[in-house]
């Protein structure tokens, strides 16, 4: 009888451990399943947003959206709150699909250190800006040696004038694209609808090439010239009305 007993206790003592072991797996499962298929609204950037951009203007461009994300997915201070980043600017590129998160937001203080710019010693860097158009569409980018043209009426003829301004210049940093409304026709005339795509363009100049483009850009219009290393251009009287046609 007493062996009977025993066998008895430890059927019933293994039978328990099953069944804790059974328990133990399910909840196992059930975890592994809800951070497989069980969601959390987070936000994220629906398309790049640049580094030293704001928040409050990545909203309002439409940049940033709430998705929802598996649990297992979710980066550590991933939120669909707003509050933490409000008012703060991208300290880094983030790109379309990246979860956001407040390590990667500062404030203007922080950019500035995070951005300073290469300017090779003994010069300076100024901003211009200039349409789509003048500007090669998007293919300037930082790094590139541009031409610099102004078309304006310039003395000393006082004539409507083309003519090459400066020659191997290096872009620094390109800025964001602004829209600008398309101006009248005519006195009276409703803007035009249409918008015209501005963007900043950072030099690396020397003093007097910065006096130069500041002052002519009080004269006419800039527009740059892509080089690449074959390109050439050299001073001239540049084009007036009366070279555009051939005899």
């Amino acid at each position: 009888m007493g062996r009977r007993k025993i066998l008895l206790v430890v059927a019933v003592v293994v039978a328990a451990m099953g069944a804790a072991l059974v328990f133990v797996y399910a909840r196992g499962a059930e975890d592994r399943a809800a951070e497989k298929f069980d969601t959390v609204d987070v936000l994220v950037a629906k398309t790049a947003i640049e580094r030293g951009e704001s928040v409050n203007a990545a909203y309002q461009s439409g940049k940033i959206d709430i998705q929802k994300v598996p649990q297992a997915q979710v980066l550590t201070g991933a939120t669909a709150d707003g509050a933490a980043i409000t008012d703060q600017f991208a300290l880094t590129a983030i790109y379309p699909g990246e979860q956001l998160i407040a390590e990667k937001f500062g404030g203007a203080d922080e950019v500035e250190a995070e951005t300073t710019l290469p300017i090779p010693e003994g010069l300076i860097a100024i901003s211009v800006s200039l349409s789509d158009t003048a500007r090669v569409g998007s293919f300037i980018r930082p790094g590139a040696k541009v031409g610099i043209f102004l078309t304006g009426t310039l003395p000393p003829e006082n004539a409507p004038t083309t003519k090459l301004l400066m020659r191997d210049v290096l872009v620094l940093a390109t800025g964001s694209t602004t829209a600008v409304e398309a101006p009248a026709e005519g006195e009276g005339d409703v803007a035009a609808p249409e918008e015209l795509p501005n963007t900043l363009f950072t030099l690396a100049l020397t003093q007097e090439q910065a006096e130069k483009i500041l002052f002519a850009q009080g004269l006419g219009e800039l527009a740059f010239a892509l080089l690449n290393a074959n390109s050439e251009l050299k001073p001239g009287d540049g084009v007036r009305a009366d070279d555009l046609f051939e005899e």
